[in-house]
C-alpha cells in the first residue's frame, strides 16, 4: 500500500514538473554533447600537432646547425615578430607581399565579415583608432544587420514558404503539416545545391590549394557564422581579379546568410519542432485562465465592496427609526 502510494505521488511530481525535467534533460544533454566533442577533436586533432611540433623543431634545429653564427634567442624573437605579424594577416613572405590586407575590396570583405559575426580573424585593426572604430561599429551595426536580416527574411518567408504551402494545401487537399515538411525538405536541398554545392565545386577550381572537401568546408564554417579563418579565399600569390573576387564573396556570404535563416525559418515554423520546443518551456497561462481568473476577482472584490457598503449603512441607521420632525410644534409631547 505504501509503495503504491509512493509511486503514485512520484508520478504526479514528475508529470507537474514535466517542463523542469525535460530542460535539465536538455542541459544534461548538451554538456554531455560538448564533452563528446572534446573528446573526438582531441583524439583526432592531437596526434597531428604532436607530428607538426617535431617536424618545427627538427627544420628549426637544422637551420641552426647549417647557420652557427645565429643565435637560438635571435632566432626566436625573428619568428615571434613574424608570427605577430602573421596573425595580424601581415606576411613576410615575398610572393604575399603584393596583397594588402586593407584596400577597399579587403576592408569591405572584413566589414561584412564583422557584421554578420563571421569574423575569419585573418586579419584585424592594428591601431588604436581602428579598433576603437570596429568597438563603435560592431555596437551600431550588429543589432543594424538582425533588423536588415530579419526584415528580409520575413518578406522572403512569405513568398518562398507560407503562400507555397498553403496554395498546395487548398488546391491539393493535402495536408498542410506533410505539405510543410516536405516543402522545407525541398527548400532545405536547393539550398545545399545552390550554396554548398556548387561555390564548393568553383572554390576548388578558383583556389589552387583547395580541393572540393576543403571549399565545402568553408562554405559551411563561412554560412554558419563559425568563421574560424583557417580558410580564406583571395588571399592565394598573384590572385586573378583579386578586388572583383573579393566583392563577389562578400556578396555570396550576404545572400547565403540570408538563405540560410530563411531555410531555418521554415523548419521553425513546422508543427512538429513546435510541439518539440515546447516541451522544454516553461507553461503560458492560457488566455482561458486569466478570465476567469480576472472574472474571480471581480466577483470577490464585487462582494466584499457590497457588503462593505451594506455596513455603512447599518452602522449610520440606528435600530429605531425616529420620524424626522420639520419643526418643534410637530411633537405631540410638546401639543
Amino acid at each position: 500500500m505504501l509503495q503504491s502510494l509512493a509511486s503514485n505521488s512520484c508520478v504526479r511530481l514528475i508529470q507537474s514538473h514535466r517542463s523542469t525535467w525535460y530542460f535539465a534533460s536538455l542541459v544534461l544533454g548538451y554538456l554531455l554533447y560538448l564533452i563528446f566533442g572534446a573528446v573526438v577533436f582531441s583524439s583526432v586533432e592531437l596526434p597531428y600537432e604532436d607530428l607538426l611540433r617535431q617536424e618545427l623543431r627538427a627544420i628549426k634545429k637544422q637551420f641552426l646547425q647549417e647557420n652557427e653564427c645565429l643565435s637560438e634567442e635571435r632566432l626566436e624573437r625573428f619568428l615571434k615578430k613574424a608570427l605577430d605579424a602573421s596573425n595580424y594577416g601581415v606576411s613576410i613572405l615575398n610572393n604575399a607581399s603584393a596583397n594588402w590586407n586593407w584596400d577597399f575590396t579587403s576592408a569591405l570583405f572584413f566589414a561584412s565579415t564583422v557584421l554578420s559575426t563571421t569574423g575569419y580573424g585573418h586579419t584585424a585593426p592594428l591601431s588604436d583608432g581602428g579598433k576603437t572604430f570596429c568597438i563603435i561599429y560592431s555596437v551600431i551595426g550588429i543589432p543594424f544587420t538582425l533588423l536588415f536580416l530579419t526584415a528580409v527574411v520575413q518578406r522572403i518567408m512569405v513568398f518562398s514558404t507560407r503562400r507555397p504551402v498553403m496554395y498546395i494545401h487548398t488546391r491539393w487537399g493535402l495536408s498542410k503539416p506533410l505539405v510543410a515538411i516536405v516543402h522545407a525538405t525541398l527548400l532545405a536541398m536547393l539550398a545545399v545545391s545552390c550554396f554548398f554545392l556548387i561555390p564548393a565545386a568553383i572554390f576548388s577550381s578558383l583556389e589552387e590549394n583547395w580541393n572540393f572537401l576543403e571549399s565545402f568546408y568553408f562554405c559551411f564554417i563561412s554560412l554558419s557564422t563559425i568563421g574560424l579563418g583557417d580558410y580564406v579565399p583571395g588571399e592565394a600569390v598573384n590572385q586573378k581579379f583579386r578586388e572583383l573576387y573579393k566583392v563577389g564573396i562578400t556578396v555570396y556570404l550576404i545572400l547565403g546568410l540570408i538563405v540560410m535563416l530563411v531555410v531555418l525559418e521554415t523548419f521553425c515554423e513546422l508543427q512538429q519542432l513546435k510541439q518539440l520546443r515546447k516541451m522544454f518551456y516553461l507553461k503560458k497561462e492560457k488566455p482561458q485562465d486569466r478570465i476567469a481568473i480576472l472574472e474571480h476577482d471581480h466577483l470577490f472584490f464585487s462582494t466584499v465592496s457590497k457588503r462593505a457598503t451594506s455596513q455603512n449603512e447599518d452602522k449610520a441607521h440606528p435600530f429605531v427609526s425616529v420620524p424626522t420632525l420639520a419643526s418643534p410644534n410637530d411633537d405631540p409631547m410638546i401639543q
